[in-house]
């Protein structure tokens, strides 16, 4: 066979354009979601109890309390359901980055708020941490399935330093409710992906 065609042969395996199988990384990503998942309600009941009275009163709970520059994670059955995989993919992504930043601020807030509270710093630091490697799965299975990866971007915009310890408070809440929201949806979309892509 001529150098040429051997060449021709050889060029698509050694191609960096060639298709990445999705299913290690959506495993991947599936596993550390369950991960987290099974640590969610222990971040925000932990959050809960440093904050005081009516946080910590039994059976707190203000769905009202929103964050503009965080996404709920809710949304009908019917509209989830409509979804294509990118658009759950990329929502999840964006969502997922904010709430890396968030729940930075939030560290910052009760280092100053709760000095004293080593074990709620730790889990806040590390539900950080694996928001942000939830992040970087997705972006590995966006690659996999060909799909474009949303810049990097600032959500938190122009943060209110002088917020009184009561906003801070409830910025928290929020946040770590809502980390907990998003992971169960994590969940839910990974599932699927991993049944439509087998390993």
């Amino acid at each position: 066979m001529c150098p040429l065609c051997l060449l021709m042969l050889l060029l698509p395996l050694l191609s960096p354009a060639a298709p990445i199988s999705p299913a290690g990384p959506i495993s991947q990503a599936y596993s550390l979601a369950l991960y987290m998942q099974k640590n969610t309600s222990t971040l925000l009941q932990t959050y809960l109890q440093y904050q005081g009275s009516p946080f910590s009163d039994p059976g707190f709970s203000a769905p009202e309390l929103q964050l503009s520059s965080l996404p709920p994670a809710s949304v009908s059955f019917k509209i989830w359901h409509a979804l294509d995989d990118g658009e759950r993919l990329s929502r999840a992504q964006w969502a997922f980055l904010a709430l890396t930043q968030h729940l930075q601020l939030v560290g910052d807030d009760q280092s100053d708020l709760n000095p004293g509270s080593p074990i709620l710093l730790a889990q806040l630091g590390a539900a950080r941490l694996r928001a942000q490697g939830l992040l970087g799965n997705m972006a590995a299975i966006m690659t996999a399935l060909g799909l474009p990866i949303p810049p990097e971007e600032d959500t938190l915009g122009l943060v209110p330093f002088g917020a009184s310890a009561f906003e801070r408070k409830c910025r928290g809440y929020v946040v770590t409710r809502e980390y907990g929201h998003w992971t169960d949806r994590a969940v839910r979309d990974l599932a699927l992906l991993k049944a439509k892509y087998p390993a």
